[in-house]
């Protein structure tokens, strides 16, 4: 192996270490905001991504799309949220054995007090390290990452 194609394999290596290390080390502080002590931040991770769909209903496989857990994780997460009266289930009209799952009332307040919240604290752990140019080419680089996997950004 050449010494250029080590070099460039430790600096690959040493770039994803370096990535997932700062979100570990970010989510480790942002887990500290006293709104996560009620819902804990993969219960908002479900309560947030059901707030982005615009139909207000997911099924459950396409909300395990968007989150971070395994199928019987999120099947077990959204039990808890639907006894807790933060999450509510219909049956999908086009398709009977179909469940849609969607955000009650009680879950789009919960969602929201616990979202400003954690914005706010992004922000200040952000700004604290980043300039706001550094923040844009982060941005730009992450979803280079991401598309160079998924296809979409």
């Amino acid at each position: 192996m050449s010494s250029a194609t080590s070099a460039h394999r430790r600096l690959a290596t040493e770039s994803w270490e370096s990535l997932l290390t700062s979100q570990v080390v970010m989510m480790r502080e942002l887990q500290k905001e006293p709104t996560f002590k009620t819902l804990g931040s993969r219960e908002y991770d479900v309560l947030y991504n059901l707030s982005l769909c615009p139909s207000g209903w997911l099924r459950l496989n396409e909300l395990n799309d968007h989150v971070l857990l395994t199928q019987p994780s999120i099947s077990r997460m959204v039990d808890r949220l639907e006894s807790r009266g933060l999450i509510q289930r219909k049956t999908a009209e086009d398709d009977k054995r179909g469940v849609l799952i969607g955000l009650t009332e009680e879950g789009i307040a919960v969602q929201k007090t616990v979202g400003r919240a954690h914005v706010q604290r992004i922000m200040e752990l952000m700004e604290v390290a980043l300039s706001d140019d550094e923040m844009r080419t982060l941005l730009d680089l992450t979803r280079k990452l991401r598309t160079s996997v998924t296809g979409h950004s």
